[in-house]
């Protein structure tokens, strides 16, 4: 089977990275708004780095015909 395309790859990820931020944005982000810039920095990772452990192996599985075309 061909080797995967890294560009697709790197675009399922950040299909999945881009919403889930702005997602974050607008429902934590107020909600610690008066917090240092690397506390929102941290919290935002914190959340941000487990769901891509999680999701974007399953979305590279799920798309795993194509990113090898």
């Amino acid at each position: 089977m061909n080797q995967p395309k890294k560009w697709k790859l790197m675009l399922i990820t950040w299909l999945f990275v881009y919403p889930v931020i702005n997602i974050l944005f607008i429902t934590i982000f107020p909600l610690i708004k008066d917090f240092h810039q690397l506390i929102k920095t941290l919290v935002l990772t914190l959340i941000l780095v487990p769901l891509i452990g999680v999701f974007v192996p399953r979305l590279h599985k799920k798309f795993e015909v194509w990113i090898r075309k």
